[in-house]
């Protein structure tokens, strides 16, 4: 398809009649096309087209169709029948009362283009300069960010299902691309083992079946792959992702081992299975992970929001990161400071939870950006601060440039070492045992038996901002400015309740980050026509119990 761009039609005369009669107070949509003409233009999505071929349909108002989809969380079939039979979105845009509309299926080809084109970003981007531009939003102002978990388009299965369900995908894919090859090296009992999906319901019970049904499995995989990488193996057919992902399961899920009769394939034990940021958990979706997080456990993805708070704005989302279950909060703020400043959109203050707040990120925060990033450090662990009967390592003495700790006693140290943990440097002080062995508050420093008093403290910087956090923390006016962090819950609630945010639309970690840049774009649309309308915003809903009670609570 090739695009010519055209400019953005005015709204027609008689759509334009109908729609004011049938909205004599207003309308978010009517608003929205009065306000902004023009959110989007032809020519932004030139590169994503062809300079030959049929004419596509008008672009601009696929991206705006896009975006509506999402705000009124429908389907793409739901979101092309409404483009014909909504009055407020033909106002919106621009079409005359007995257009026809367009195939549903434009709207997928449009999303395959914006990601072939890496241009996931453009829509969320251009509303985003459309309300910077009117000045609903900008810089400095202070943000907050959190996260959610996101479910994936597939079903948890166990590790059995898992291996079963990889094999029998790989099959169903050889059997669409390469038959006749398949059908030379299918095995008869193949067809009966992997005809049905595997479900927990028809599996063996016993772990002695389940054990020789998961060899049997891994035989079978065994004897395909063998085919598929021997030397008359097609070499295209090794490059299909199926075949990619079998090989990776059974890396991951089996392991070959030298006998005194030969070679044999054995079942991993759980402890022997690689981490779980790494772990395939269905060949349906290979990039989505397990995640666990207290009680909550899911395969997906986390999406982490972060949005403006000030009151007489509207609330817009400035950025928008998806990422790996178990991947840490706190590893993503480098990602979310360097996106909002490439969009001059950086806070001054920076509200976010625990999880966000380490020692590093305070520091690299402040340093590179500029940004105080507020929030609740995470506690000194050791039994001497759980206790509140021991010293901790804030009593004892930091001599930074001599490299020595004094402890509450007045002893030095007797070593001072830098090391890393968990990938992280560290500085290792230790006190001899001959210092801590005759000392009188021995009880309230270590119970250490043969050595004495060790600290773990962060690098110079790192640690000063990380007391600095601990004592701000404590403070009255941390508490009365960070309860505005907890606002950004609603935006979670609504991304799930109106756009469908806790469940992938699609399958892979780039199709799903664009949903969520969709999902942004159209939360950030929303919030800006009821901002234009004036409409007021909820409060936290109280239930008529709570309320009738509250008088008895209080006294």
């Amino acid at each position: 398809m090739s695009l010519r761009p055209a400019p953005v039609p005015s709204v027609p005369e008689e759509t334009a009649r109908v729609a004011h009669a049938a909205f004599p107070h207003g309308h978010p949509h009517l608003r929205m096309r009065d306000e902004f003409p023009r959110f989007f233009e032809d020519e932004q999505f030139r590169a994503l087209f062809a300079h030959r071929g049929r004419p596509a349909d008008a672009p601009w108002r696929l991206a705006l169709v896009s975006v509506l989809q999402y705000a009124e969380g429908l389907s793409d079939r739901q979101a092309a029948d409404a483009v014909r039979r909504c009055l407020d979105w033909k106002y919106l845009l621009g079409l005359e009362l007995t257009d026809p509309g367009f195939d549903f299926t434009l709207l997928c080809d449009f999303r395959d283009r914006l990601l072939a084109g890496s241009a996931e970003l453009l829509l969320f981007e251009t509303l985003l300069t459309c309300f910077r531009e009117r000045k609903l939003l900008h810089a400095r102002g202070p943000q907050r960010t959190d996260a959610t978990h996101v479910l994936a388009a597939i079903r948890l299965l166990n590790r059995l299902e898992s291996v079963g369900e990889t094999l029998r995908h790989t099959l169903n894919v050889l059997a669409t691309v390469a038959p006749d090859w398949l059908r030379a090296h299918c095995r008869p009992e193949w067809v009966e083992r992997y005809e049905q999906r595997f479900e927990e319901e028809r599996l063996p019970e016993s772990a002695r079946e389940r054990d020789a049904l998961a060899a049997t499995i891994g035989a079978d995989g065994v004897a395909l792959l063998t085919a598929l990488y021997g030397p008359t193996g097609p070499e295209w057919l090794r490059q299909v992702p199926a075949v990619a992902v079998l090989r990776q399961v059974w890396v991951q899920q089996y392991y070959r081992e030298e006998t005194a009769g030969g070679c044999r394939l054995r079942w991993r034990t759980e402890n022997e299975l690689p981490p779980a940021p790494q772990r395939i958990i269905s060949p349906y979706d290979p990039e989505a992970r397990f995640g666990q997080k207290r009680r909550v456990a899911w395969g997906g993805y986390k999406v982490h929001f972060t949005e403006t708070c000030e009151p007489d704005l509207p609330v817009l989302i400035t950025d928008v990161q998806t990422t790996p279950p178990l991947t840490g909060d706190h590893e993503t703020v480098p990602a979310i400071h360097a996106a909002l400043a490439a969009r001059d959109l950086l806070p001054a203050a920076h509200l976010v939870d625990g999880g966000y707040v380490e020692a590093g990120v305070l520091v690299s925060s402040q340093e590179d950006h500029q940004v105080d990033l507020v929030g609740p450090p995470r506690e000194d662990t050791t039994w001497q601060a759980r206790e509140g009967t021991g010293f901790t390592a804030r009593e004892f003495q930091i001599r930074w440039e001599e490299q020595v700790a004094v402890c509450p006693q007045g002893e030095k140290s007797s070593a001072w070492a830098e090391k890393q943990e968990r990938g992280k440097p560290v500085i290792q002080v230790s006190f001899a045992l001959t210092t801590c062995r005759g000392c009188p508050s021995r009880e309230r420093c270590t119970r250490a038996v043969n050595a004495g008093r060790k600290l773990t403290l962060h690098p110079e910087k790192e640690d000063r901002a990380l007391q600095a956090a601990r004592a701000r923390r404590a403070t009255p006016e941390f508490a009365e400015s960070y309860k505005v962090r907890a606002g950004i819950e609603g935006t979670h609630a609504q991304g799930v309740r109106r756009c469908g945010l806790r469940r992938c639309r699609y399958v892979g970690a780039r199709k799903v980050h664009l949903q969520h840049l969709l999902t942004a774009a159209a939360l950030n649309f929303v919030r800006v026509a009821a901002w234009l309308m004036d409409a007021k915003r909820s409060r936290t809903r109280v239930s008529a119990f709570t309320r009738l009670m509250a008088p008895a609570a209080a006294g």
